[in-house]
């Protein structure tokens, strides 16, 4: 696992300029391999092979961009375990997590875009009184959705698989052409799905890879002349810089940024299920994902039993080597986020919080690993209330009633993805409908793959996921003629 790795531009593997850099496996500390560092110029070749290789791709049928998409996907699902093993020691993801959230969802993801959709619908005719001829009559009317072009996709570290091949997949199936900027903590299972879009026999400089610790890797990939939109997960700082960019240039954008997810914990609130979901946070690679329920509204009659529940449900996880069956809580991604996590948690101690369980640094003796955490009787004016942390974090806050809920709910700069638990199925969905939030889940944290997923206010600009995606990634033309 030790291999130098290359770049990919322009259909040839090729050496980096800025030569190599270590990724580490965040629970052994060991080198999983060597990354490349990308010059400005090789990003801008990439920017430039992936406008070249546009017009032809965009002009192959919708069926053979799906048989590309679809040999891709056969061959990341033969390969689960080898590409597992790799997001395993880059990520710290758990074994399961690795196999089903990381690289089966990614194999699932271009199957799912090996489907084809129509891309074109007819509107119906309109009677006009009078056009610019003077003259009325009928207009008959078509929406085509066309590609936008080049498309950078710069990919999120928490998931260097599913992440990536969400974006790839549809823009690709719409006739774009990519390149990608990979997170510089774990690129390389990014590359191993570029040689599985070759093997699968995506045409040169279609699909292009370029990685670098340096922030002029992905600043030069976003304000490319050869550019045309940005597809971007990661903070809402950084999106709010690339915002400025490809304002500039009026480039389209796809934005899915922080969140600090709302779960409002109604008296009714069958407490198991509750528990269990917000407990993802602790979980779910290790809270580093910004659909967490981190942020946790509790009504007061039943505040006590749900933080009580809380802890003992945190205090039993197995914290450890993510390789071992029975580990559920893996590292979180290097040692400075560890700091970072471990600064919010003493943060929350000095703002008045109680630190109920965890917030410790656990015993194993290498790896970045911090104990889930749970803060009890927080108010919302807390910075551990209102930033995204991203790690085993969660906040809990105590409410009155509904208006109060959905008060405390709303009052935050982000806006992506909330959750209401109650036994009161009416006021649940009634609820949801107030929440300023892309997504809201009633009495789950599962997701329908096929609903649109994106967020209100900080938490993105954009919709993706499903059909969403393949209108995310193109542009709406409007074709008329007399009918």
């Amino acid at each position: 696992m030790t291999a130098r790795q290359s770049l990919f531009v322009g259909g040839s593997w090729v050496e980096p300029d800025g030569g190599h850099y270590e990724v580490i496996d965040p629970a052994g500390e060991q080198t999983v391999g060597w990354a490349p560092e990308a010059s400005r110029d090789q990003v801008l070749a990439a920017c430039a092979a992936a406008r070249e290789a546009f017009g032809p791709w965009s002009r192959t049928s919708p069926e053979e961009r799906a048989a590309v998409l679809g040999r891709a996907a056969g061959i990341i699902a033969g390969r689960l375990t080898e590409y597992a093993s790799l997001a395993q020691a880059e990520t710290g993801a758990t074994t399961g997590t690795a196999r089903g959230m990381q690289v089966g969802v990614a194999a699932a993801r271009f199957r799912r875009y090996a489907r084809v959709e129509p891309a074109e619908w007819a509107i119906a005719p309109q009677i006009n009184e009078a056009g610019p001829m003077g003259r009325a009559g009928v207009m008959g009317a078509l929406a085509v959705r066309q590609p936008v072009g080049v498309v950078t996709c710069v990919t999120s570290y928490n998931n260097p698989w599913a992440n990536p091949a969400g974006k790839i997949a549809p823009a690709l199936a719409m006739g774009n052409t990519v390149v990608v900027k990979p997170a510089p903590q774990d690129p390389l299972s990014v590359y191993r799905m570029a040689q599985a879009l070759e093997a699968a026999g995506v045409p040169p400089g279609v699909v292009n890879v370029v990685s670098g610790r340096s922030t002029g890797v992905g600043e030069a990939a976003v304000a490319s002349p050869d550019v045309d939109m940005v597809s971007f997960t990661g903070s809402t700082a950084v999106g709010q810089r690339i915002a400025e960019v490809c304002g500039r240039d009026m480039k389209r954008q796809l934005m899915e940024l922080g969140g600090k997810g709302a779960a409002v914990v109604f008296d009714d609130a069958d407490l198991g299920s509750a528990v269990a979901g917000i407990g993802t946070t602790f979980s779910f690679y290790s809270g580093q994902i910004c659909t967490a329920p981190t942020r946790v509204l509790a009504q007061r009659g039943i505040y006590d039993r749900l933080v009580e529940r809380l802890a003992a449900y945190a205090g039993r996880l197995k914290i450890g080597d993510p390789r071992e069956p029975d580990t559920v809580v893996g590292p979180v991604i290097s040692a400075a986020h560890r700091d970072r996590v471990e600064s919010y948690i003493e943060l929350g101690r000095k703002e008045g919080a109680v630190v109920v369980a965890g917030g410790e640094r656990p015993d194993p003796p290498s790896g970045f690993y911090v104990a889930p955490a749970l803060l009890a009787d927080c108010t919302n004016d807390m910075r551990v209330a209102r930033e995204e942390i991203f790690g085993p974090v969660v906040a809990v806050l105590p409410f009155d009633d509904e208006e109060e809920g959905v008060a405390l709910a709303n009052d935050t700069d982000y806006g992506l993805i909330d959750y209401v638990w109650s036994g009161d199925v009416a006021r649940a969905f009634r609820v949801a409908r107030r929440l300023r939030a892309g997504g809201v889940g009633i009495n789950t944290v599962g997701r329908n793959m096929e609903a649109p997923f994106g967020g209100f206010k900080r938490s993105g600009v954009g919709r993706d996921v499903g059909s969403y995606a393949l209108h995310a990634y193109s542009e709406v033309q409007a074709i008329v003629w007399p009918g």
